[in-house]
Parts: C-alpha cells; sequence; structure tokens
C-alpha cells in the first residue's frame, strides 16, 4: 500500500465519512450541488479506469484545460491513482500557449473545459502530433468531423465498464505508488521567456501538507474552502488539497469575475486570493463609509479604533485584552463588523490565506480590526507553494510570516530570499540548465525575491531582484511597493511604475472607471469619451491631490513626478499580465514606448 498522502485521500475519507460533503459544484444553470465522499472517490476510481484504457500509463502527463469544476481535482487524483502528472493549464490561455506545454510536457490526453477551450485544443492539436485525445467537460456539440475528442460523460462510461484487466491494473499502480514519483507540472506564467514546468513530487506534497497540518491548525472538517483562484496557481491547488485532506468541504467557483455573488450563496470560512481581491473590497467600503452621515461614520471609526485595539495591539501579540476592550468589541462586532462581513458574503470568518503580491499593511490593518483574518503568506511554484506565512499570533503586519514548519529561509547574495526544504521542487522540466540556475551549490532555490528577515523571524519583501530599477541619479526604486500603495485608491484600478535609467518615476495609470465617471458626471464634465475624460485638467488634478497623498511618506525620488492615464485595462489576452495578474513589464514597456516618451520630454 502507497505511502503518498494523496493518492489514496478519497479513498480514505470515503471509508470514514461517506456521506459527508467533499466538494460542491456549479450545474450548468449556476446551482450549487454537493458531492460526498464516497461519490468523489466513486469518480477518481471511475476516471482513473477511464484513463489507463486510453493508454494513459505511469509518468504520462495528462493536461487539464480549464476553469475551475470539480472534474478538475476527479482528473488530478485520477492521475495519481495511475502514478500519472497531472498538467493544469490556465483556462485563459491562448492556443499557442497550450500547444507549448503540450508539446513540453508530451501530453497525449487533454481535458477541455468549454467550447472556447475545446475549440483551442483543437487548434492545439493540429500543431501538437503528440495530443492524441481530447476529453470534453462541459456537455457541449462536438464537431462533425472530429474524430478523435469524446465528451466526459464518455469517458465515465469507458472507465465504469472497464475491463477485469484494467481495473487490476490500475489498482497495481495505486499499490506501486511511491513519494518519488513525479505528481505534477506547475508551469510558471513568468513575466519574461518561455514557461518552465516546476517538477513536483509526491514527497513534496507530503512535505508541504505535513508542514501546514501543523501551521493551519483551525481549518477543520466544519470549514468550508471557496476554491476562487484557478486550481492550475499553486497557491489554490497547494490550499485545496489540504483542505480535502483536514475533510473541509471546498466549494469550486468556476468563473472569477462572479465571485462576488458566489461567495454570497457559498458564505465560505476559508478562501485564498490575491491582494487586488482585497484591495477592491477595502475600497468598496471605504466608499460606503464616505457616504454615511457624520455620526455614523464616526460611530464605524470608533469600532474600527476598538477592533484595532483589540484584535492588533492585544490578540495579535497573544495578550488577554482588558474587559472594557473586549465588552466595546463585542458591541461594535455586533452591530457593525458583523454587517460588513455579512455584506462580503462571510459570516462565520476563519482564515483567508493571501499572497501573489504585495499587500498593503492598512488594508491588512483594516480587515483585521474588522474580524476577518487575512492571513499573509509568500511562496512559489517551486515551493509546492507556501514558504511563510502569518501565525495566529506574533505576527508583523507588512511581513509575509515566518517560514512554516522544515523549512529554512535566509538572505542571500544581492538581499535575495534563499529557501531549502522538502517541499523544493526536484527541478524544471526539460530544462537541466534552468534547474541548474535555480539552485545555489549547496542546494538553496534562489527566489528571485528581495528581502530581509528581522529579529523575530519574520520576512518581509522588498521586491522582485528583477523588477528592481535604479534612476539615471542612481536611486534604487522597487515599483511593486509604489503600485501597491497607488492600488488601495478607489480611483485607479491597475498601476505600471516606470523609471529604469530614467530621471525621475512616472506611471501608466488604469482608473477604475465606473468611479471615475461617477465623479466626473456629479462635476459636469463630460463622460461620452474616454480620451476627453482622461486629459480634462480637472480629472488630472484629482488624479495627483490623490496620488501625492498616497505618497506621504516617501523619498522625493521614489515619487511619482509624471503619469498618463490609459483608456483600457492591461489583460491577459492581449499579453500585458501572467496569468497571475503581475504585470509584464518588458511587454508594458515596449508596447506603451510612445506613451512613456512623451512623460520624458
Amino acid at each position: 500500500m502507497t505511502d503518498n498522502v494523496l493518492t489514496l485521500l478519497t479513498a480514505r475519507h470515503a471509508a470514514q465519512r461517506p456521506d459527508a460533503p467533499a466538494i460542491a459544484g456549479q450545474d450548468e444553470r449556476d446551482r450549487w450541488y454537493d458531492v460526498s465522499w464516497s461519490e468523489f472517490d466513486s469518480q477518481v476510481v471511475t476516471a482513473a479506469r477511464a484513463m489507463a484504457m486510453l493508454g494513459v500509463k505511469p509518468a504520462d502527463c495528462v493536461g487539464t484545460f480549464s476553469a475551475n469544476r470539480p472534474e478538475n481535482l476527479v482528473t488530478d487524483f485520477a492521475c495519481y491513482r495511475n502514478r500519472a502528472v497531472s498538467v493544469s493549464i490556465y483556462a485563459t490561455s491562448s492556443p499557442e500557449q497550450v500547444a507549448y506545454i503540450v508539446n513540453d510536457a508530451s501530453c497525449a490526453l487533454l481535458f477541455a473545459g468549454n467550447t472556447t477551450q475545446y475549440h483551442f485544443a483543437r487548434e492545439v492539436q493540429a500543431m501538437c502530433p503528440v495530443l492524441k485525445k481530447i476529453v470534453v467537460i462541459k456537455p457541449i456539440q462536438l464537431d462533425p468531423d472530429d474524430k478523435t475528442s469524446i465528451l466526459w460523460s464518455d469517458f465515465m462510461k469507458l472507465g465504469a465498464e472497464a475491463p477485469a484487466d484494467i481495473v487490476m491494473e490500475v489498482a497495481r499502480r495505486t499499490d506501486e505508488a511511491r513519494p518519488s514519483d513525479l505528481a505534477t507540472l506547475v508551469y510558471t506564467s513568468g513575466t519574461t521567456g518561455e514557461p518552465k514546468g516546476a517538477m513536483l513530487t509526491h514527497a513534496n506534497y507530503d512535505a508541504a501538507l505535513d508542514a501546514h497540518v501543523q501551521r493551519l491548525t483551525m481549518v477543520t472538517p466544519s470549514d468550508v474552502s471557496m476554491a476562487f483562484l484557478p486550481l492550475s496557481h499553486i497557491f489554490e491547488k497547494g490550499f485545496t488539497y489540504y483542505c480535502l485532506l483536514v475533510g473541509a468541504k471546498v466549494a469550486v467557483n468556476r468563473d472569477p469575475r462572479a465571485i462576488q455573488d458566489t461567495i454570497k450563496e457559498v458564505r465560505p470560512n476559508c478562501m485564498c486570493s490575491v491582494p487586488r481581491f482585497w484591495e477592491k473590497v477595502y475600497a468598496a467600503v471605504q466608499e460606503k463609509i464616505a457616504g454615511m452621515n457624520p455620526v455614523s461614520r464616526a460611530m464605524v471609526r470608533m469600532a474600527l479604533s476598538i477592533g484595532h485595539k483589540r484584535n492588533i495591539d492585544y490578540r495579535r501579540r497573544g495578550l488577554t485584552p482588558p474587559a472594557w476592550v473586549e465588552g466595546l468589541y463585542g458591541f461594535f462586532d455586533r452591530k457593525i463588523f458583523a454587517a460588513l462581513r455579512e455584506a462580503i458574503g462571510i459570516d462565520n470568518p476563519n482564515i483567508f490565506p493571501t499572497a501573489g503580491a504585495h499587500v498593503s499593511p492598512e488594508i491588512v490593518e483594516f480587515f483585521h480590526s474588522c474580524g476577518l483574518f487575512l492571513m499573509v503568506g509568500y511562496g512559489l511554484s517551486e515551493t509546492t507553494a507556501t514558504v511563510t506565512c502569518f501565525p495566529m499570533t506574533g505576527y508583523e503586519i507588512g511581513s509575509v510570516g515566518t517560514p512554516i514548519p522544515n523549512v529554512q529561509v535566509k538572505i542571500g547574495d544581492n538581499s535575495e530570499v534563499l529557501v531549502k526544504g522538502p517541499a523544493n521542487m526536484k527541478g524544471y522540466y526539460n530544462k537541466p540548465e534552468a534547474t541548474a540556475e535555480a539552485f545555489t551549490a549547496d542546494g538553496w532555490l534562489r527566489t528571485g525575491d528581495a528581502g530581509y528577515i528581522d529579529d523575530k523571524g519574520n520576512l518581509f519583501l522588498t521586491d522582485r531582484i528583477k523588477d528592481l530599477f535604479k534612476t539615471s541619479n542612481g536611486k534604487y526604486i522597487a515599483p511593486q511597493a509604489l503600485e501597491t500603495r497607488l492600488g488601495t485608491d478607489k480611483f485607479i484600478e491597475q498601476v505600471a511604475v516606470i523609471g529604469d535609467c530614467r530621471k525621475y518615476v512616472s506611471a501608466l495609470i488604469v482608473p477604475a472607471f465606473d468611479q471615475l465617471e461617477k465623479w466626473a458626471a456629479e462635476k459636469g464634465i463630460d463622460t461620452s469619451s474616454r480620451e476627453r475624460l482622461l486629459t480634462d485638467p480637472r480629472v488630472i488634478a484629482m488624479m495627483e491631490k490623490r496620488i501625492a497623498a498616497l505618497e506621504k511618506g516617501l523619498a522625493p525620488y521614489e515619487k511619482i513626478k509624471r503619469f498618463t492615464l490609459m483608456p483600457r485595462e492591461f489583460t491577459m489576452d492581449s499579453g500585458e499580465l501572467t496569468n497571475t495578474l503581475k504585470i509584464k513589464r518588458r511587454v508594458i514597456s515596449e508596447r506603451y514606448a510612445d506613451v512613456i516618451e512623451n512623460m520624458y520630454r
């Protein structure tokens, strides 16, 4: 019998809690339904046999090109029963990006989520002779000339009718699974260059899950986690696996654009997210507060002051708050904070892991004061997700927490964060040179992030080493820190800071057009044309004033001297953002070279 945690995870829960809900999904009408552990395990077994029927062998790579669906988890665990390798591909990837991964990983079998991904997959199949079979998860009409694709229902029928020799073969593979087996290839999106597939073994996942069991003791089978980020992202994949391990139900959110609605329908206790989610919630709450009458606004400010004292001044430090603080907090929690949490869709909060970019201390303090624990953390695909995160007490706001158990962190040359531990990847698939570059001679993983560690062991990140730039005056600038500051403003949707080898710092700013147009209409400014709106002197003056307020405390050379308001968002589809919503600086610099040059004339 295998010792791998993931290989028989569903079987163990099915034996112990067969009728308990394991996952929740949405049908084609967006209605939620539960899948029990018994049914989940049955689907995994059936899918594993179907894979074997289609020729999947141990160590073969199987691709999943889909938005979040329960079937994505079924295919993952079915791979593990076959000792095969799960390769998750972002649903927003272009045919060329999918083709690169399919070729690199030699995926003969690819699962496609919906009609769009099916047609992209067919384009990929024309470019990649290695791709032999496509399975379409959503029940759609296949192209009349398509002789190699099948629907999920037919795929599962294959597994349900598998002959005895296939049943025995899958059982044998499951028994022979070893920690050294490759479990997943997680392709890094990268801001430059081609994607690299981080090879994560079952031993990596075993170590990562064990560390989370030790650190995240507050997550229990009574919790509900919302899988909001793509399951192709190691952050969501790792946390979802952890929640399933401890028996918490995972609700699989299919459309990230609908999260404001689905979070209110599911009302999760836990949810991974990137800081941008909380920035938007924060901006909406601040606008609501600003629109209150003076008495109500004063009441909210008093509530936040008491919340800060109780949750940050005392409980964060492991101290018991005075009775008067606890009493006042109880009052404000019932009258104000509960209503706020209910409006967001989080009535009974537990933890909300947040990573992927810098989180503003102001936002962390605000939500912690309101009784929402943003568990700020840091990790990489190459480390099987988490390296550090906030403990429940003793964390420092502004940091990304302390190392999780069995993970070592130190600072190397050029302030680079180095990581060593049993969850570090085996290397990059088919890229021995990149693998060698990723590690120091004594085995520490180079993260590419700059930072420092305080005397209490908290890790502080300053920026990506490659993102740091120097002005022509010799001053170093950390663009992500500036972008995070500006991103807290309700009028700002996206920011790209410019300044490498320039005499001062500038920025391309995408306004939050719903907020800007509302403000402009109130001021009698024409909103019928974005070009006229963004060049109106009153709009420019308003944005200058807000940026100046956000930059208080910065050195003069760090402040933005010029900015241009952009008429459209940076997007993944245009190639300006990575799949994790990070700005591709090289692409931005090249694409908007004329606009940037105008700010320096």
